[in-house]
């Protein structure tokens, strides 16, 4: 965790605050409350998209602001303003203290300090100036097209972002955490006569540039997404039913933290929404499914050292050995449902109120060799890559998009197919877990995940992984 002395320069010295104002504000906002806190936000970004042999675009944002949060039982009073100001903060106060006017709450305790870094906090946008950025993302659009002749196009996207925040609760408690993120993006479109494909591999985590704008490392990205274009323009129209599907490590994880993850968060379960309520300590998997979220993993995309509570991330186990055993959890929704938070109480920025999100979510490794489950298919499918899905919490049904796909025959990996789709309802997929292999492996740092209109940075991981029978939408004949 940042020490406070580190943000406070962006929050009270440049911005004009007076602690000791602020804290007797949040004091008294928060006096018949349950829960809450000041929530102050600095954020810079940057993104550069090069397109078509050229910059297409290139953006530079700095943002900041607070939101303040009273929590009485269920009911939440939220205001937010990106005006840094004790007039505003003051405003602020005077809406979200309704919300426990005639309330007689008990302040919960505030959350467990930590002095756990998981990241560097040196600002990325600085690393690199402006021009060799963009001579870079030149070098790379040039290095693909000369890969190969059949590249018709080329974009490449660099994002950067440095975030501080510091939580203030009652009683002049306060966290603060200072938190990089970049990402490389690379995407190819292929052609072969009329027919064109494309590629995409992205790459990034809690870092600066440097460990992703290496040669080595951006080259390795434009060979992957290139050989994606070149596989996808052989394939073949995906047959339709239900079969076998072999899930790849990594990225696929995506699939468990959509169709399963989700479902797993407290206030989906709190309010019995979600497919597993109710279901604690039940059989809901495969013996040998364990599945985990992890914030506490260095540098990676969906780490935090404290949550956006000031709660530091765990290591939650969500389902062992095929049994439920725990849920991702705020303050919120633990205290109504008497569980410890786990630090999963994470917004998109100050403008909006906290709830349950996943940080980094896998299955762990089982003990079958990748290939030995391949060669003890007689058919089916391997998923390797996916794009979009959608799933319904409380059903827990499912529909994601292969990117990357093929046959199986005979214990044998056959034709690309495109046009493949997946079908199915996440618990009882679960349950269906026919292998799971030693090959466990986390994603290259590329997903965001969206809940109730807010988008965070998320990490998934998962080893190979047998689904004994999973319905396949195709488009063959």
């Amino acid at each position: 965790m940042t020490d406070i002395a580190a943000t406070d320069d962006l929050f009270f010295t440049r911005a004009g605050l007076d602690r000791h104002r602020t804290e007797s504000i949040v004091e008294n906002a928060l006096a018949k409350a349950d829960d809450g806190e000041l929530f102050l936000e600095y954020k810079q970004s940057e993104s550069l998209v090069f397109d078509d042999g050229r910059l297409r675009s290139a953006s530079f944002d700095t943002t900041q602001g607070f939101g303040l949060r009273a929590v009485a039982g269920e009911a939440t009073g939220y205001a937010h303003a990106s005006e840094l100001s004790g007039g505003a903060i003051r405003r602020a106060a005077e809406t979200v203290e309704s919300v426990a006017r005639g309330y007689g709450g008990t302040m919960a305790e505030a959350p467990a300090r930590t002095n756990r870094h998981l990241y560097v906090e040196d600002n990325p946008l600085h690393e690199v100036d402006f021009e060799t950025k963009v001579k870079l993302l030149a070098e790379i659009d040039a290095y693909a097209r000369a890969r190969d002749p059949r590249v018709r196009q080329v974009m490449v996207n660099l994002m950067g972002i440095w975030q501080a925040v510091q939580i203030i609760r009652a009683g002049g408690e306060s966290r603060a955490d200072i938190r990089p993120l970049v990402r490389l993006n690379v995407q190819v479109v292929a052609a072969d006569g009329d027919r064109q494909e494309s590629g995409n591999e992205g790459r990034g985590g809690r870092a600066g540039y440097s460990a992703w704008l290496s040669e080595d490392n951006w080259k390795a990205q434009v060979d992957e997404a290139l050989r994606q274009a070149l596989v996808n323009l052989e394939s073949i129209d995906a047959p339709a039913g239900e079969m076998p599907v072999l899930l790849g490590p990594g990225w696929p994880g995506i699939l468990l933290h959509e169709a399963i993850g989700h479902g797993l968060e407290g206030d989906f379960n709190r309010k019995k929404t979600s497919a597993f309520a109710g279901l604690m300590g039940q059989r809901i998997a495969a013996p040998g499914v364990t599945v985990v979220d992890d914030g506490t993993i260095p540098d990676r995309r969906g780490s935090l050292s404290v949550d956006d509570e000031g709660t530091p991330t765990e290591r939650t186990v969500l389902i062992e050995d095929g049994r439920l055993v725990g849920f991702m959890q705020d303050r919120m929704n633990a205290r109504l449902m008497g569980m410890a938070p786990t630090g999963n109480g994470r917004r998109e920025s100050h403008a909006h109120a906290p709830m349950p999100r996943m940080t980094n979510t896998c299955m762990l490794g089982g003990d079958r060799d990748p290939g030995e489950i391949l060669r003890g298919m007689k058919r089916g499918l391997y998923a390797v890559n996916f794009g979009g899905g959608q799933v319904d919490i409380t059903s827990g049904k499912f529909v994601f998009s292969c990117t990357e796909a093929y046959m199986i025959e005979d214990g044998k990996l056959g034709a690309p197919v495109k046009g493949a789709t997946l079908i199915g309802n996440g618990p009882d997929v679960l349950t269906k877990v026919g292998a799971i292999g030693n090959d466990m492996a986390m994603d290259s740092g590329i997903g965001t995940c969206g809940k109730d209109g807010q988008g965070v940075p998320v990490g998934v991981g998962q080893p190979t992984l047998l689904i004994d029978a999973l319905t396949v939408g195709g488009t063959a004949a």
